[in-house]
């Protein structure tokens, strides 16, 4: 009888081996491993990340599409943005109203276009040099429009375009260390830059003129944090350190 039991336990299964065991038997054979919590070498194991569409590097997409149409109209819409704002010295409120218009559709297509282009997967190498640029130059055409007028000083144009043009250039000359993405505080940004530049389009006065001033020295604000915040990912970025 002793040595019955003896035998018995020595068959049964203990401890982790019953787990497995277990799942084994309820999952027709299959073994759930789990995944060690450390690299070979003894480092910490990262989680994989999903890596972002427009980060990775096109292949088999035609860059006729609609994500890349939109890009073009964007830049098709700045000289009427220009000229609509700067006739008659910017002193006609009808056609202030339509640069308005104008700058209003193109700041949409930027927000379409990015997100037709992940959804649909039709992200390009083309697309991804053209966007930035659109973006460049509807805001450039818009903060020195408005300086031509006497609607803003120079000083905020030169601090916003020179940030924008210092981080582009950044953004290159890191590409062969890794992609430096976006952040929440340069979307923010870009939504306070856009919403600053519109209303100062329209021929406003009174409180409506002092909201614009607010929302656009708040716009300066972000923008230079976010340009120093973006320096300081870049450095980490060349030292190998995941941003």
């Amino acid at each position: 009888m002793a040595r019955r039991r003896a035998a018995a336990r020595r068959g049964r299964p203990r401890g982790g081996d019953r787990r497995r065991h277990a799942r084994h038997r309820l999952g027709g054979g299959s073994v759930t491993e789990r995944r060690p919590l450390r690299n070979p070498d003894g480092s910490p194991r990262l989680p994989e990340l999903v890596p972002d569409p427009a980060t990775v590097p096109s292949q088999n997409v035609s860059n006729w599409n609609i994500a890349n149409a939109l890009t073009m109209v964007r830049i098709a819409l700045v000289p009427v943005f220009g000229w609509l704002l700067l006739a008659r010295g910017g002193q006609d409120h009808g056609l202030r109203i339509g640069a308005f218009a104008v700058f209003t559709l193109a700041s949409l297509t930027d927000r379409i276009d990015g997100e037709l282009a992940r959804s649909r997967g039709l992200v390009t190498d083309f697309g991804k040099m053209m966007d930035p640029i659109a973006d460049k130059a509807l805001m450039g055409m818009a903060l020195i429009g408005l300086c031509l007028i006497d609607r803003l000083p120079w000083w905020v144009t030169i601090v916003i375009l020179v940030r924008e043009i210092g981080i582009t250039l950044l953004r290159l000359s890191i590409l062969r260390h890794g992609v430096l993405p976006a952040s929440r505080g340069g979307k923010v940004k870009t939504f306070l830059q856009a919403v600053a530049v519109g209303l100062f389009v329209l021929p406003l006065v009174g409180w409506p003129n002092v909201v614009a001033w607010v929302i656009l020295l708040l716009a300066v604000v972000v923008t230079v944090l976010t340009g120093v915040d973006y320096v300081f990912r870049a450095l980490r970025l060349r030292r190998g350190e995941r941003v």
